[in-house]
């Protein structure tokens, strides 16, 4: 008689610290209900040594099968890919970018959290998977304009796009021609946005990126000589001359421009020490009101830049206007 399968160890259904409260990604992982989301991902499954489900998650292509199958289970998401080489998003930090933006608006509404297509959302940078997009439609509804200077990643977010015909009535994708603009040539003149997001480029040169990539492949204790990483990244994702501060000043200086037609600008913080700096470019450009909102995932901690132009007054009639006409 064949001896029967070991069971593997239910799910620890135990949150994660840090994490949203309405993530959907708080908890461990369930493999279990992922393969059955994904069944590819079962290549890359192995056990650790407590005979749990994990993946190695130093392997490029088993973070992007976790990946497609995490889109495929929470948000019915079809043939999710991106090219070789891409920046393949952690999910779970990402959603939580997005339920922050969620509450932020909330707190504009009376405690209620807008949801639906009224509700629409610019991404800057929105790279090949489209990832705050999604995330944000499938959540609240919202509708998107993502955009995005590298044409292979506006072919690849377009491609997602067409395989998935009902996240594309909500969401449109836009070639930035120029790459050192934000807003200009993309957004079109008579457009009004409740929110922006971004998450900008985080180191200042290629050479800084590759050093820190090969700091991290010795704490993984891969071969020196190995410079892939695990979630991968193009040039124009990972590093802007100056770095994050600076491409968050450029997109400060530039929303000025837009200060009439938008609710909320957002930008991601990696750098905590980088935020005084960012605050007094604010009161430079004559911002009415800006908040920081802290994210945790383990033991890393980002911070959300939130600004507007509008006084508190013009806000809550922006509200009654788009929101609850």
């Amino acid at each position: 008689m064949k001896k029967a399968a070991k069971a593997l160890p239910k799910p620890d259904l135990t949150p994660k610290p840090g994490l949203h409260p309405r993530n959907p990604h708080r908890f461990r992982y369930d493999f279990v209900a992922l393969l059955k989301s994904s069944p590819e991902l079962n290549n890359y499954v192995i056990l650790n040594p407590k005979g749990e489900q994990t993946i190695n998650f130093s392997s490029a292509k088993a973070v992007k099968a976790l990946n497609k199958a995490l889109l495929a289970h929470f948000y019915r998401v079809k043939d999710w890919d991106i090219p070789e080489g891409y920046l393949c998003p952690p999910i779970p930090g990402r959603a939580d970018y997005i339920h922050t933006l969620a509450d932020v608006l909330a707190e504009t509404h009376n405690g209620i959290i807008p949801k639906g297509a009224r509700v629409k959302a610019l991404d800057i940078g929105t790279g090949s998977s489209a990832i705050y997009p999604i995330i944000g439609n499938r959540e609240y509804g919202w509708s998107f304009v993502g955009t995005e200077f590298d044409i292979n990643a506006v072919a690849s977010a377009e491609a997602l796009l067409e395989h998935n015909p009902d996240l594309a009535k909500r969401i449109e994708v836009r070639h930035q021609k120029r790459k050192e603009n934000i807003f200009k040539h993309v957004v079109q003149d008579n457009e009004v946005y409740d929110v922006t997001l971004c998450n900008p480029p985080f180191y200042s040169s290629a050479k800084e990126a590759q050093s820190a990539n090969q700091r991290k492949n010795r704490n993984l204790k891969r071969p020196t000589g190995k410079s892939k990483r695990n979630f991968g990244g193009q040039d124009h994702e990972l590093w802007f001359p100056g770095g994050e501060r600076a491409f968050v000043e450029n997109i400060i200086v530039e929303s000025k421009t837009l200060g009439e037609r938008c609710l909320w600008f957002s930008a991601l913080i990696s750098n905590q020490d980088h935020l005084t700096k960012l605050e007094h470019v604010l009161q430079e450009n004559g911002v009415a009101a800006h908040q920081v909102k802290t994210m945790a995932q383990g033991q890393k901690t980002s911070r959300l830049l939130i600004w507007s132009f509008l006084d508190e007054a013009t806000r809550q009639q922006w509200v009654k206007r788009r929101w609850e006409a």
